[in-house]
């Protein structure tokens, strides 16, 4: 009767051990994925940042462009 309670304990032990052994390697994926997923989030963020210089330099040269245009035409009105 002893022996097989000490069984049943070594066995419960060993599936308690293992069990958290699995939770952490569960824990180190869920990791390595939540920094890969940073990983990507900085990069988008990177490349939107790149994206609205652009769209900044963009809009000043357009901006440029279209005060040119108005003096050209004020210009012109005074002819």
């Amino acid at each position: 009767m002893k022996a097989t309670l000490l069984k049943a304990s070594v066995v419960a032990a060993t599936l308690v051990l293992a069990a958290g052994c699995a939770s952490q390697n569960d824990l180190e994926a869920v990791r390595e994925e939540a920094a890969a997923a940073q990983r990507t989030a900085d990069e988008a963020k990177a490349a939107a940042a790149a994206a609205q210089q652009t769209a900044d330099e963009a809009k000043q040269s357009a901006d440029d462009a279209n005060t040119k245009i108005d003096r050209a035409f004020k210009k012109s009105m005074y002819k």
